[in-house]
């Protein structure tokens, strides 16, 4: 009997398509990754679709509208593993910004016939609709981490991942601290690791594109950067970038307005 080869898909919903080209950037990876998988359904790469059930599923970007509410649905019924990528598919994402605002107002600004627009009042992730078996933090992804958790559950294992902060990923790097050496507003004590503290490596503060870390103390940080005469609106944006609709980072938003 020949050993049929799992069955990948690839699924898009309200996104920049960035985590999807890190997954195409992945280049000799994966020429491996296709000979080891049936890349089943990926709408960004091939025009050849193959029917489920589906091995692995990954999920990039969040749901905006009241059908992909309803084909996310089907999406989980015919994953057996279903890991969502990105800040859209694990938090609502940059669009998530809708959810501090009235939609129909923006839709009656823009369009001439806002009536024909169907749009949910929120942008939310994925797991808020199903159940998600891993989340992949950033914005985009990190390839590495990406090919790490394909290649767990392509094994039968569990993927780890971390749940420090940035913070620990400079300290790995050597780099000179830039909120406390520089007086930047530096995003890292609450970010999740992920990036290789790329932002502080290069002089800037961190901006969170990886989202919260477990139990972030945002009020304490806020607080520090009070303290670095940032202003009240100030705090609302540094709260409010690729993981606004994080719960984290969306109370502390709030809690400036």
């Amino acid at each position: 009997m020949v050993n049929k080869k799992p069955k990948l898909a690839v699924w898009k919903f309200a996104s920049c398509d960035g985590c999807q080209l890190s997954l195409l950037d992945c280049e000799d990876e994966l020429l491996t990754l296709a000979g080891e998988v049936e890349i089943a359904y990926f709408v960004e790469a091939t025009s050849r679709n193959v029917r489920g059930p589906y091995d692995l599923s990954l999920v990039d970007g969040s749901i905006t509208t009241p059908h992909d509410a309803d084909l996310v649905k089907e999406v989980r019924r015919s994953s057996r593993i279903l890991v969502t990528l990105g800040a859209c598919a694990t938090a609502g994402g940059i669009q998530a910004l809708r959810n501090f605002a009235d939609v129909k107002e923006y839709a009656a600004a823009v369009y001439p016939r806002p009536e024909l627009i169907q749009a949910l009042d929120k942008s939310t992730p994925i797991s808020a609709h199903v159940p998600v078996d891993c989340e992949l933090r950033g914005c985009p992804v990190n390839k590495g981490q990406l090919l790490s958790v394909m290649g767990a559950y392509l094994q039968g294992r569990e993927p780890v991942l971390p749940r420090y902060s940035v913070c620990l990923e400079c300290k790995l790097q050597g780099n000179i601290c830039v909120l406390v050496a520089r007086g930047l507003p530096c995003m890292g004590p609450v970010t999740i690791a992920g990036c290789g503290a790329l932002c502080p490596t290069y002089h800037r503060a961190c901006y969170a594109c990886f989202g919260p870390k477990e139990t972030p103390n945002t009020a304490s940080l806020a607080a520090r950067f009070k303290g670095l005469r940032q202003k009240e609106d100030q705090l609302v944006r540094l709260f409010r970038t690729f993981y606004c609709g994080a719960e984290d980072f969306h109370r502390e938003s709030e809690a400036h307005e």
